[in-house]
């Protein structure tokens, strides 16, 4: 009965490391997307105009993919230093209306 309590005991205290191991990682994993998602602002507030900024935000409400598509090319752009001056609210609509994705036309033919 010993060897047999000996094994949970044993067993019980692998599975609660094994447990432990697994939430620093996860914190790790969060520390770590929080300090990109850190870098992804500051690097935006450094190259897009107040009112910019604003409307990625409010695009970002109705179209999220499209926002962190946009968001992700013009910080490519920016690291990669082909952004030279802050980008309007008129430029970024430009931008955007390349990214959005085509409006499908509903007909309805009556028979």
């Amino acid at each position: 009965m010993d060897d047999l309590e000996e094994i949970r005991r044993r067993k019980l205290m692998e599975l609660q490391a094994q447990r432990q191991r697994e939430m620093e990682e996860l914190q790790r994993q969060e520390e770590l997307r929080r300090q990109i998602e850190a870098q992804k602002k500051a690097i935006l507030r450094a190259i897009l105009e107040p009112e910019a900024k604003e409307r990625l935000a409010r695009i970002r409400l109705a179209h999220p993919e499209v926002a962190e598509a946009v968001e992700n090319q013009l910080i490519a752009l920016a690291q990669s230093g082909r952004i030279n001056q802050k980008i309007s609210d008129e430029l970024l609509k430009e931008i955007l209306k390349r990214a959005m994705p085509k409006k499908r036309e509903t007909r309805i033919i009556r028979k």
